[in-house]
């Protein structure tokens, strides 16, 4: 049996290899299993089952998840559904720009309320995603799947949910994404094999690994705008002066 304590703005990150078991705990988690799921896994809250109702409701759940995949079928505008989901929560209209204005400064392909939602990329439907959670969702607890593969500023949305004290799980297979959590699940042959507490060390070390990966993202938007790769000595550059400072 594992038992976790989480508090509001705590970040958890799941890792472990392909096949272990992350994206099914996080399922196990969403769907607040009881036996019910191929692990057969139980989810206990304060060491109690989980109400049937609580499970099922289609209001007010515990958990939100953001797929690896996302894609919107609704015939509306970015604008008119935020408006919608805004009104089920209670919220008011000036919450709408702020969710667009979020997820824009979370993609690279800014979107405004009028666009399409069946026409937004996977980026840009998982930064409004990120983006509505954290600004609009009551649930306290947000699992994420993978954000490395989203298109979307890692640091950035995890910043925003941990800042709207939203309890997080995301599962990664990236080293700095993966120390950026305050605790980190080791997942292996689908159970919870070590709960593991960044050091004083790895929080250092996580500082070097977090400026060569700025200087990759820098090289990664110098291909994306069309430019060459044909820095002279490219090992150099890497190790040069920060584009962006911490």
């Amino acid at each position: 049996e594992l038992e976790l304590t989480l508090h509001p703005g705590e970040i958890i990150t799941l890792v472990g290899p392909t096949g272990s078991g992350k994206s099914r705990f996080l399922e196990d988690v969403e769907f607040l299993a009881d036996g019910d799921t191929p692990t057969g896994r139980r989810i206990r809250i304060d060491g109690r089952p989980v109400d049937p109702d609580q499970r099922y409701r289609a209001e007010n759940r515990l958990v939100a998840q953001i797929s690896q995949n996302m894609r919107f079928v609704m015939d509306l505008s970015v604008g008119a559904f935020l408006s919608l989901h805004g009104a089920c929560r209670s919220q008011s209209p000036d919450r709408t720009e702020q969710v667009i204005q979020a997820a824009n400064q979370l993609c690279g392909e800014p979107f405004g309320p009028e666009t399409a939602l069946t026409q937004l990329s996977g980026g840009q439907s998982r930064a409004l995603m990120i983006a509505d959670v954290a600004l609009l969702s009551a649930a306290p607890v947000v699992l994420i799947d993978e954000i490395e593969n989203a298109g979307v500023d890692r640091r950035g949305a995890l910043s925003l949910l941990a800042g709207a004290d939203k309890i997080v799980l995301v599962s990664t297979h990236d080293p700095v994404f993966a120390l950026l959590g305050d605790r980190r699940l080791v997942i292996a042959n689908g159970a919870v094999a070590q709960v593991r507490t960044a050091s004083e060390k790895e929080r250092e070390n996580l500082a070097v690994l977090a400026r060569y990966d700025r200087q990759v993202t820098a090289l990664r938007e110098q291909i994306r705008q069309g430019g060459a790769v044909d820095q002279p000595d490219l090992a150099a550059w890497l190790l040069g002066p920060d584009p962006v400072e911490p």
